[in-house]
């Protein structure tokens, strides 16, 4: 067998298995072991809860390189410098041949390690998305810059993320690839909302970041001109009691459920509501246009990538009265809001495949390994 076609061994390092991070490291290491390749994970040992112990125990069977926990601070601190020395000794002992870290934590545990491997790092937002105004921000973005010199390959989900990366951090000598986030052909059966859904629903970690404050705002101020809208607020995350107190001061009709998976999510409400103020490519997006679910987003990050020629429809981000009036507008009239819907759906799913995505970044190990070879 050639070096070329030869399998990988390939460890995946991240922090938190949760959100769009988690669920595009499951679909690498379903669509590698497919592949013949060997996979394993490094991830955080408290976080993620019981869906995450499900998703994990479920590929587990396919993990030859196996699943390790390690306790993972969300912030810097002396910790880390533990669970460094732990990584590195599990990168040694599996024999990897690459080393592929997401997010600001993952990235930083996988290219600290001190290993022999490829080095492979996907920001997913992460670091990206502090401002180097402030004083956390220009940590984060300083300690990424000293990484720079300890990265064989970089991988972008998105075009948006790449350039902010040029931008704040610095031009990498290292390959930089943009391979776009995808779902699978499942994920395109059609989800219909259920018979008692709210008329609005949102699905993603509750933080600020993900403008839920806004969304409640927008639902106060259609409720003060006399147009109630009921909604579901799906999810959970370390702000989820503030926005419940939130919608009871402002008078707003919402339910929290805490977390569901995406498509049980989507059926509980007819329009979906994405009000992020900051976004790299987000899964949660790319699921509800592939399942045709109404929607209204805002224009951050990689999301108009997803939409392209339908960019127009995008708000724009930490707007109230524009998001209560889209709400409005796409409620009164739910035949232009589905026939929108069924258009991204089309683009979706000729621009965004799970199976592409997969064979990008293998095809991207590849490279990055022969250039490293000849070096």
């Amino acid at each position: 067998m050639s070096a070329n076609a030869r399998p990988l061994s390939i460890l995946h390092v991240f922090r938190a298995p949760v959100g769009g991070l988690f669920r595009h490291v499951v679909d690498l290491v379903r669509g590698q072991t497919a592949a013949g390749h060997r996979v394993g994970i490094i991830a955080d040992a408290i976080t993620g809860g019981g869906r995450a112990e499900a998703t994990l125990a479920e590929i587990a069977p396919l993990m030859a390189l196996g699943i390790t926990r390690v306790s993972m601070s969300r912030h810097l601190g002396l910790s880390d410098v533990v669970a460094v020395r732990r990584v590195a000794n599990v990168i040694r002992t599996s024999g990897a041949d690459i080393v592929h870290g997401h997010g600001a934590k993952g990235g930083a545990y996988a290219r600290l390690a001190g290993t022999r491997a490829l080095r492979a790092y996907t920001p997913h937002g992460g670091s990206l998305h502090f401002d180097p105004r402030t004083p956390i921000g220009f940590v984060y973005l300083t300690l990424e810059r000293a990484l720079l010199g300890r990265t064989d390959l970089l991988l972008f989900e998105s075009s948006y993320a790449r350039d902010v990366y040029h931008r704040r951090i610095g031009a990498p000598a290292a390959p930089a690839q943009v391979i776009h986030n995808g779902v699978a052909a499942a994920e395109f059966e059609p989800v219909m909302p259920a018979a008692d859904a709210s008329d609005v629903v949102f699905v993603a970690e509750l933080r600020r970041l993900k403008g839920v404050d806004v969304l409640i705002e927008a639902l106060s101020l259609l409720g003060a001109q006399g147009r109630p809208v009921s909604a579901t607020i799906v999810g959970s995350g370390p702000e989820a009691a503030e926005f419940q107190a939130l919608a009871r001061a402002r008078g707003v009709a919402a339910t929290f459920p805490g977390a569901l998976p995406a498509r049980e999510a989507f059926a509980r409400g007819r329009l979906l509501v994405v009000p992020s103020r900051a976004e790299s490519l987000p899964y949660i997006v790319l699921e509800a246009a592939a399942a045709g679910v109404p929607m209204l987003t805002t224009k951050v990050g990689g999301i108009p990538e997803i939409f392209g020629p339908y960019g127009g429809q995008l708000l724009p981000a930490g707007d109230v009265a524009s998001l209560a009036a889209a709400i409005q507008a796409a409620l009164s009239n739910t035949a232009a809001a589905q026939a929108s819907a069924q258009a991204l759906r089309e683009r979706v799913r000729a621009h965004f495949s799970a199976e592409p995505m997969v064979a990008g970044v293998l095809a991207s190990y590849r490279a990055a390994l022969a250039r490293a070879a000849v070096r």
